[in-house]
């Protein structure tokens, strides 16, 4: 699979040609010689949606016990190695 870059103006006047490509590869669309967005195929979105299994709370959405552990701000176990970089 290719990686293709293409500036927003190209993408602009053949969409249709980066559309049917992107069918096959993802293409990079660039402002400024730096990406922006990326056009990929529907079904790759879609197998990606499912591995995203993140979701944002609100406070008041959490349970009682997710509440009690984030308040214990526990951070792992102490490195004293790590002490000189917290002063």
């Amino acid at each position: 699979m290719e990686t293709r870059y293409v500036t927003s103006t190209d993408f602009q006047n053949r969409a249709g040609q980066y559309l049917d490509e992107a069918a096959k590869a993802p293409i990079f669309i660039t402002r400024y010689d730096r990406p922006v967005r990326v056009l990929i195929d529907v079904e790759e979105y879609e197998r990606l949606k499912r591995g995203d299994t993140r979701q944002a709370l609100y406070p008041h959405e959490l349970s009682d016990t997710l509440k009690a552990e984030l308040e214990k701000g526990y951070q792992g176990r102490h490195l004293p190695e790590l002490d000189p970089l917290m002063e």
